[in-house]
């Protein structure tokens, strides 16, 4: 006898969102590794599809309670942005 493990709703939302996470990282990692201009354009065209795709699942979980977060206050935000703006050449 076998026993059978059910994935919740949530469940399998969550690993939607964990591969879309991995496949932006590795798509990203291509692009930046590509010699052949062709390549890296529909590259950065498929890019761009995962990343709508991963805001629509974001989306969905944080509407359901399941990726609660909350607004950044303005000095957080200005700190990150300068800490960004010394980093730059």
């Amino acid at each position: 006898m076998t026993m059978q493990s059910i994935l919740t709703e949530q469940e399998i939302v969550t690993d939607l969102l964990t591969s879309e996470k991995h496949h932006t990282s590795t798509i990203n990692t291509f692009i930046t590794e590509s010699t052949c201009s062709n390549l890296r354009q529909n590259l950065k065209d498929i890019l761009n599809e995962e990343h709508s795709i991963h805001e629509n699942i974001y989306n969905l979980m944080n509407q359901k309670g399941w990726y609660p977060t909350s607004d950044a206050q303005a000095q957080d935000v200005q700190k990150v942005k300068d800490k960004f703006n010394s980093l730059q050449v």
